[in-house]
């Protein structure tokens, strides 16, 4: 029987000369995956010196090889943790970051701060762009009785948002809708129309022309969830602003995540509207601007 620890070491080295940001970590996950125990399992099984059975063997190095060509980790495991949440993912959908949850955390300080709800009643949340419902699930997850609405125009993200719901038990609405389009305009949307209390959204933001640096996601995340339609890539993130406008009640607020080069342009932007009060950007735990909160003018 072959050693995992030998095995894994193996799978480190291949990640490693395949350029992959984690090697180690994916390499203990992946051989997780295979062997169908967690990761705390698989280390203390190297520590005692544990063995690979054939048949896990064959399952770990087809993994490896997979993400040695950059297929993305969550493709190949099934899953993506966001939060207190594993979430469901695949081919077709956005796969959610790390970096996606200080918009939840935004989310949260902004319904229980000024201007939000009383701390009594039930917000009522909407989620445009909700790609595999990270943000919706999210917010239903960590705000106990609240009314979450979920907006999704890619078919392949509504069926890996709809799994989500159903396999977290989470109370979502999921709705198939363009983000883009006037909310009066879409039946089930048009009842919230001025009584939402938050919206949230990690919409397409990056520049047109520009292409992703890293494989995982320029050549396996959709481009229907990447590209801001436009050179600054602002224009498809500012119509849904303008959706969300519409949704909010005075005073509702918008959390609206972004690219870090965009820390400056889109705040200025929702400003320059007149929709928008209390225009303030926000860094994620590395420092780079990431998410831009506002409040729905008076």
């Amino acid at each position: 029987m072959t050693s995992l620890r030998t095995e894994v070491d193996q799978a480190v080295a291949v990640l490693t000369g395949a350029d992959v940001p984690s090697p180690r970590a994916d390499a203990l996950l992946l051989a997780a995956h295979a062997i169908g125990a967690d990761r705390s399992e698989i280390e203390r099984r190297m520590v005692l010196g544990g063995g690979v059975e054939p048949d896990e063997l064959r399952r770990l190095r087809a993994l490896v090889a997979e993400r040695a060509a950059r297929v993305p980790l969550q493709h190949l495991t099934g899953t993506a943790p966001f939060r207190r949440l594993e979430l469901q993912v695949g081919p077709g959908v956005f796969v959610p970051r790390p970096e996606t949850e200080a918009v939840v955390d935004l989310a949260l300080q902004g319904l229980v701060g000024p201007g939000g709800t009383d701390g009594t009643s039930t917000p009522t949340v909407v989620d445009l762009c909700t790609g595999s419902g990270a943000l919706a699930l999210a917010v239903a997850d960590e705000v106990p009785g609240a009314h979450v609405t979920a907006v999704e125009v890619s078919e392949l993200a509504l069926a890996w948002a709809a799994r989500n719901i159903e396999v977290t038990g989470l109370a979502v609405d999921l709705v198939a809708a363009d983000a883009t389009t006037p909310a009066a305009g879409v039946p089930e949307l048009a009842g919230l129309v001025g009584r939402v209390d938050l919206v949230v959204s990690n919409p397409p933001y990056i520049p047109a022309g520009m292409v992703p640096l890293e494989p995982e996601v320029a050549e396996h995340d959709p481009a229907v969830a990447l590209y801001g339609g436009s050179e600054d890539g602002l224009a498809i993130p500012l119509a849904v602003a303008a959706t969300a406008a519409a949704l909010l009640r005075p005073g509702g607020l918008l959390v609206m995540e972004h690219a870090d080069s965009q820390g400056q342009t889109l705040p200025r932007a929702l400003a320059a509207t007149g929709e928008w009060v209390d225009v303030v950007d926000h860094p994620d735990l590395s420092g780079r601007p990431r998410a831009t909160v506002a409040r729905r003018a008076p």
